[in-house]
Formats: C-alpha cells, structure tokens, sequence
C-alpha cells in the first residue's frame, strides 16, 4: 500500500465562515479529521461520509491530548495509506506546534500539506475593529505566547520596548503579571485589551488601560482562550467601544 499524507488545515477562530474553500476541500477529500478542543463541531458537517473523526483536544489547563500521541496517530493513519486531516484551531503554524509535527511527519516519509488559516489574534482586532499596525502609532505587530515550553516567560521588556503591537497568546491566566512586567517599561495608561473566543458566536471583548486589564479582565470573567492585546494602537478600539457602549472597564472612574 502506498503511503498516505497529512494535510494541516487551520480552521480559524471558530465562525465557520471564515474557513476558506482550500480548507473545506482538504476535510471534505479526507480519510481521518483529527480535530482539535477549539475547532467548531459542525465542521464535521464537511467531511465524507467514509471519514472518521478522531478528537484530540488541547487547552491549556485542561485534560489535554498528548502531543506525542497525536504524532503517532498522524504517522500509523498515513502510513496505513490514508489521507490524515489534522484540522487546528486559528491558524496551523502559529503557536499549534505544527513545526514538532512537520519535523516528526517527514521524518517518517511521509508528505505534508499545509492549509493557511485566520488567526484568533487577527479575529480579535476584527471584533475590536482596529487595524493591529498603524502608521500614526506603531509599525508592525508581535505575536507571543505568554509562556515557554519550560514554563518560562517571555522577555517582557525587551518586547514592550520594540513600540509594535503585542498580541499576546495563551495568556489569560498570567494577565496580571503580565500586565505588571509590561508596566515597567511601558506608561500605565498604553491601550490593552482582551477578547475572549474571538471570531466566534461567544466573543467577549474588554478595553482598558495596561493599569487596568488584569482587573478589568476578571471583573468581566474573561477567560481562556483569550488574546490580549497591548499598544497604542489599540486605543482606537477603545473609542469605537465607547461609542458602540460596549465592553470597556474604568476601574478609575
């Protein structure tokens, strides 16, 4: 029997109408969807009908399925000759360890495609309605997990002082000592905000000042999976959720 292939399909944050028409192609031609905790269950609606559907949730802070596992089931299925569909939640090569996947996949001889998707940091800044760069306040944007695979955080300091819109990752539960690491190096009142399942139909969304966000975050029971983001940037969310009377915490007022 020849051997198969896996195709990485990032699904995005989770509206299915965000999912593009490569990726719905990829789960519709495939053998088995491994699925991830984040991914909307309809998308099984996509499938053929031969295909089977294997869960394998990961969410930090809960039960998790092993990495190491998923790789194993990713290899036996391809080498059985199936075309293996591992579907990712936002986009597949942003912070889904697609990189330990490729490497293992390859390894084995066995072919691996990628299916590009929309990020929740870009779904985020959607739901805010801001640009995450913009000329008049910053040139670029950074995308970072809140923590290292050694439990680690990142260089706080050395990011703030870079002046780029930070969208920060997997970082809901280290608000607060995120927010006090980035305050020693940027004013107290930058524009930060935290949006909750965003781009799906359970968005919640929060502005405040960095001062404020970790307290406004919880006042708001905004949890994971949330992005936070941080920058001057970001203020122009801050007005529009003002004028639209949404979400927006001044613990200060």
């Amino acid at each position: 029997m020849n051997t198969g292939k896996v195709t990485l399909v990032s699904a995005g944050p989770g509206d299915l109408d965000l999912l593009t028409f490569k990726a719905a192609k990829a789960i519709a031609a495939a053998d088995v969807l491994l699925i991830d905790d984040l991914v909307d269950d309809e998308i099984t609606t996509l499938k053929a009908a031969h295909a089977r559907v294997i869960k394998v949730g990961k969410r930090g802070g809960c039960k998790s399925t092993p990495q190491a596992f998923i790789q194993r089931l990713m290899r036996r299925y391809a080498l059985q000759g199936r075309h293996v569909v591992r579907i990712k939640g936002g986009d597949a090569l942003l912070f889904g360890r697609a990189g330990e996947e490729i490497a293992d996949l390859r390894s084995a001889g066995i072919d691996v495609d990628i299916v590009n998707g929309i990020s929740s940091g870009f779904a985020a800044a959607a739901g805010l309605g801001v640009s995450l760069t913009h000329r008049d306040h910053c040139q670029g944007v950074i995308f970072v997990t809140a923590h290292l695979r050694d439990g680690s955080e990142p260089d706080w300091a050395t990011l703030a002082a870079t002046g780029m819109t930070l969208a920060i990752y997997m970082g809901a539960s280290r608000i607060d000592g995120i927010s006090e690491a980035l305050r020693k190096t940027l004013p107290v009142d930058t524009p930060a905000a935290v949006v909750q399942w965003a781009g799906t139909s359970r968005e919640k969304r929060v502005c405040a000042t960095l001062g404020e966000i970790a307290a406004c975050a919880a006042s708001e029971n905004i949890a994971s999976p949330a992005v936070i983001l941080i920058g001057a940037a970001i203020g122009e969310g801050v007005a529009q959720l003002a004028a639209r009377s949404e979400s927006m915490c001044r613990l200060s007022a």
